[in-house]
């Protein structure tokens, strides 16, 4: 279901929640297995279970557990939080300790906090308004089938049958008869005697049921069995020592490193800040080295490279070289600021730097911004130096940038969307890498170009959690807008986090793009990675 988040600015919050899905507050321990080969013995109360094949397969499997070691209360009904418990594991995803709580009447030490905030990055589990969650609310059989739906990512559908298939089919919420007929046709929910009771409670055996239809279907149970596909993981080094960069890229996806080490000066003498221990680390954990090959934003400098053919040769023999001796597996050139007379020196720079460095078995990734049609770009030219280099990484943040007289998102979903599709136009998808920014920006309302500075995700999320200030989701940016008072003065951000990335990338993820790129390491709370990780890989289900 490619276009789920096509129309996410305009989406209605529907009263969701689903099908009870058993008790998995507690996260089924490493004798998982063994338990279930004596699933009867240890629940006392599923002999009689309709269900108790179904219990048996899914404790076996480690979704679900019992709600204590002899019981499984096959009768009773399942909560929101539970079922946030169980999407988490039937969709192989990971908890997320979101550093910016989705909703207010929800601790973050709670034991479902962490799944209640993945299903809420995927957009698969949502509130109830007002910014609340309801954790321990039952979950209505209507509200089951919707949220099936969108689990198995499938395109609800709107027909006439309802009513000749249940007898009580004006009693199905407007909102949820989509769903409804969708979740009939995948045969998960039928209902009995012409009835489909869409207010009445889920109990755990009836979950047990639906659930094990989803493990048992081979089609779907091959698509959750799936390895990861991250693609390029790419991660920028900023102001960090070795030893720090290196700690940062353990903790997340990142398999290919951009350590800042090559710059441009007058002499046309390529600056060495190559370190050989992150050298032995990336070849040791197998990880790709792509030193930047960075002007500084000077464009004077980079003009005179650039607009003559001796220099650009002497420039690329330098690189060249170093490429060859600390055996790299590619640069990424980070030319800003370029003059828009250097338009085809920049390209004809490109060009042979790529021939040079294919020659030695590396690759060349060209930091690029979005195509707004300005001077800042024109420089550029999109088609032939994607025609040419192995990647383009689109640098989708400064919306807003440091300086700007306009406060507002550093890298709001429509303007990040269409950035990305712009570039589209002119290179192929497969040689696309999208950067997210693990950064923000505290703005003053007062005079934002002069008042206002860069910040990491830990501090926005300290300033969130500051006593006095507010928070709102904004659906048509898809981020969380935070305002406090400093001194008296009202300050804004527009925040990036789990939530806001995991749109970004479920979005880039559908384009099929060659990878993602982050500026910069460090930056971030360590929430977000594995919210990237799971909006990855359950874009990548194909039900």
């Amino acid at each position: 279901m490619n276009n789920r988040l096509e129309n996410i600015a305009n989406r209605r919050v529907w009263k969701i929640a689903i099908c009870g899905l058993l008790t998995l507050g507690m996260v089924a321990g490493p004798n998982t297995a063994v338990k279930a080969a004596t699933v009867q013995q240890q629940f006392q109360d599923t002999y009689n279970s309709y269900a108790k094949d179904a219990i048996t397969h899914l404790v076996d499997k480690g979704i679900a557990t019992g709600t204590s070691e002899n019981t499984f209360e096959p009768k009773k009904s399942v909560t929101r939080a539970e079922f946030a418990t169980f999407a988490v594991r039937l969709l192989g995803l990971k908890p997320v300790q979101n550093n910016i709580n989705p909703y207010q009447d929800i601790s973050m030490s709670a034991w479902y906090y962490g799944n209640v905030a993945a299903m809420t990055n995927l957009f698969i589990l949502e509130g109830k308004g007002q910014g609340t969650f309801q954790p321990n609310a039952s979950i209505t059989r209507e509200e089951a089938a919707t949220l099936l739906v969108r689990m198995l990512k499938q395109q609800p559908v709107v027909t006439g049958l309802l009513s000749s298939t249940y007898s009580d089919a004006a009693d199905i919420s407007d909102w949820a008869r989509p769903y409804v007929q969708t979740v009939y046709q995948l045969g998960l929910m039928r209902g009995s005697e012409g009835l489909f009771r869409p207010h009445d409670q889920v109990t755990r055996e009836e979950a047990a049921v639906m659930l094990n239809a989803i493990v048992q279907k081979k089609t779907w149970s091959e698509q959750l069995q799936r390895a990861d596909e991250l693609g390029v993981q790419l991660g920028w080094q900023y102001n960090s020592s070795t030893a720090e960069f290196k700690q940062q890229v353990q903790q997340s996806e990142v398999n290919t490193l951009v350590p800042r080490w090559f710059f441009l000066n007058s002499s046309m003498k390529v600056t060495d800040h190559a370190d050989p221990a992150l050298i032995s680390w990336a070849s040791a954990t197998d990880r790709q080295l792509w030193p930047l090959l960075g002007n500084r934003s000077d464009s004077a400098i980079t003009h005179q490279m650039l607009s003559s053919q001796a220099n650009r040769a002497a420039v690329i023999s330098q690189v060249a070289a170093y490429v060859q001796t600390y055996k790299l597996g590619g640069i990424n050139v980070d030319f800003e600021n370029v003059d828009p007379a250097d338009r085809e020196g920049l390209t004809a720079f490109v060009t042979s730097l790529t021939a040079a460095l294919h020659a030695l078995g590396a690759v060349v990734s060209v930091d690029v911004s979005p195509d707004l049609g300005t001077d800042w770009t024109d420089a550029f030219d999109y088609a032939r130096l994607g025609a040419v280099s192995d990647y383009m990484v689109l640098m989708g943040y400064e919306e807003n940038w440091n300086g700007d007289p306009k406060a507002g998102s550093v890298a709001s979903y429509p303007w990040v969307e269409k950035a990305l599709d712009t570039l589209l136009t002119e290179v192929v998808r497969a040689k696309i890498i999208l950067a997210l920014p693990l950064y923000t920006r505290d703005w003053s309302s007062v005079d934002p170009a002069a008042l206002s500075w860069d910040i990491t995700l830990a501090e926005q999320g300290i300033r969130a959690r500051a006593a006095g200030s507010v928070r709102r989701w904004d659906a048509n940016l898809v981020q969380y807008i935070i305002g406090y008072n400093s001194n008296g003065t009202p300050r804004y951000i527009w925040a990036e986090d789990s939530r806001s990335l995991s749109a970004k990338v479920l979005m880039s993820e559908q384009r099929q793009i060659a990878g993602l790129a982050y500026w910069y390491m460090g930056g971030e709370t360590a929430d977000v990675w594995n919210a990237i990780s799971n909006a990855s890989r359950f874009e990548s289900y194909n039900f």
